[in-house]
């Protein structure tokens, strides 16, 4: 196909379809309205061209008839176009006119389902369209009517005695009228009512309301209303999440953003990525490393102390079967666990996840000396191999790789300074965050994954607030749950 219809769902990118991530994955072209978050657009390559097309009640809009010649335009051309719509393609999104257009003009298309908003913004505020016993029909409503008939095209006393729940989409403009038409069609002005805005997204705000009264509230769009018996059941499980609300940064190297932004999202924060470090090859390109790791069956450890320097130093090995009569010590659970991936269990995992640690726990040397091996990054701290070194070992540094500062975008930079919180993983993301954050304001609160992570934001004149006990990633989440969240 050459132009595909995408359901992007309502917001939540974890709501969005197999296909259509499948297609956004394979896209030359995203063309987007303005309910699509950058989550999403992040899923199709950074070659694809993205094209905005947003359309708002108050600014700017695109003409759907622009719409549509642009999408038979780029269909002609046999580009890989995705129309990312909010919801479902086909349910109030104008999806229907998109396929006519392309259909007349003999373009290839499919349409990708989505979730509508109509079922999942009301189940993210805790209200469930249907009950058995009390709600066993739900009807579907635009509140944005056609323009060309002012005294639109709704029967809203008809919708009144069909009963059941009530949906209104796209209706916040018009939602005086549209609750005075339901009085007039005999509801009760008790009945509760219930507005969802940005549903399914870390700004999701929920107003509870009646009937008589829903107008009278600080509605804005996007926005689903519900309106029925249900409206007034209060199921909060996404608004009632520890982090819901609070805006946090994430400063490591994009390549292992991943685990934190999902731990923090999963604890209902919404996320800023500014990666301050990129990871990168050893000023010598990996030569010594190589070498090293040729060699080293001669020595009695090999000691990794991050994921980074444990993934470079495994993938110049063959496989395990080298590391045979080599033991093996992680500084961490998270470095414990890129070994594990590679079928290497580490024969040393210390109690505390830093240096110091490792060194309270490592053996002595046989008698008359033994070796360790140490890939770790260009810069890092000297205790452990001095302390190896004063306890009797033979220990050989080897650089696997260097971190050096990332470039945030504006747009990075802009959300950065105005979130509630920063998390720090590694003392480099310190140091480099302050490179690039020039005079912006560092967010109020401070959390770091560990001690000496902390000592190096101290040292560089930063309030720590939240220092994690366990010095994982799991950790740093629990305790800023604990310090944010209560």
């Amino acid at each position: 196909m050459t132009v595909s219809l995408v359901g992007a769902g309502p917001g939540d990118p974890g709501l969005l379809t197999v296909r259509a991530a499948e297609l956004l994955a394979a896209a030359e072209v995203v063309v987007y309205d303005r309910l699509s978050l950058e989550g999403l657009l992040a899923l199709a390559p950074a070659g694809a061209e993205r094209i905005s097309v947003a359309k708002s009640p108050t600014g700017p809009s695109t003409p759907q008839a622009e719409i549509n010649a642009l999408l038979v335009e780029r269909g002609r051309r046999g580009q890989r176009v995705v129309r990312l719509k909010g919801g479902d393609p086909f349910v109030f999104a104008r999806g229907g006119e998109e396929a006519a257009a392309l259909l007349a003009a003999c373009v290839p298309f499919e349409v990708v389902p989505g979730i509508t908003s109509a079922i999942a913004v009301p189940a993210y505020a805790g209200i469930p369209v249907t009950l058995r016993h009390s709600s066993t029909s739900f009807t579907v409503v635009t509140g944005h009517e056609d323009p060309a008939r002012p005294e639109g095209s709704v029967d809203w006393e008809a919708v009144a005695r069909v009963g059941g729940t009530i949906v209104v989409l796209m209706g916040v403009g018009r939602i005086r009228v549209i609750a005075e038409r339901l009085l007039a069609g005999g509801l009760s002005p008790d009945t509760p009512a219930a507005s969802v805005q940005w549903g399914t997204r870390p700004e999701q705000r929920t107003i509870r309301a009646t009937l008589g009264t829903i107008a009278d509230q600080a509605l804005a769009s996007p926005s689903t209303i519900v309106i029925g018996e249900v409206a007034g059941v209060d199921l909060a499980w996404f608004e009632s999440r520890p982090l819901f609300g609070r805006r946090v940064v994430v400063t490591r190297a994009r390549a292992q953003a991943s685990e934190l932004v999902l731990a923090l999202e999963a604890a209902g924060a919404s996320t800023v990525e500014l990666a301050a470090i990129e990871i990168t090859d050893p000023a010598d390109g990996g030569a010594a490393l190589r070498v090293a790791a040729a060699g080293v069956g001669a020595y009695d450890w090999a000691v990794l102390t991050s994921i980074n320097g444990a993934d470079r130093f495994l993938d110049e090995l063959r496989d395990a079967r080298d590391l045979g009569g080599v033991s093996v010590a992680a500084i961490g659970p998270g470095t414990a666990a890129a070994l594990a991936e590679r079928n290497i269990v580490a024969d040393l995992v210390p109690e505390q996840y830093v240096a110091e640690s490792l060194l309270a726990a490592f053996p002595a040397p046989p008698e008359g000396g033994g070796r360790v091996l140490l890939p770790r990054a260009a810069v890092a701290r000297d205790v452990l191999p001095d302390g190896l070194r004063d306890a009797g070992w033979q220990v050989d540094v080897v650089e696997a790789y260097r971190t050096v500062t990332a470039s945030p975008t504006a747009h990075q930079r802009e959300a950065a300074a105005t979130a509630d919180v920063i998390t720090f993983t590694a003392s480099s993301t310190v140091e480099r965050y302050l490179e690039v954050k020039g005079d912006d304001p560092v967010p109020p609160v401070v959390a770091c994954i560990g001690p000496v992570t902390a000592d190096t934001a101290r040292a560089h004149g930063l309030t720590v607030d939240v220092v994690a006990d366990e010095h994982t990633i799991p950790g740093l989440v629990a305790a800023l749950v604990a310090h944010v969240g209560g």
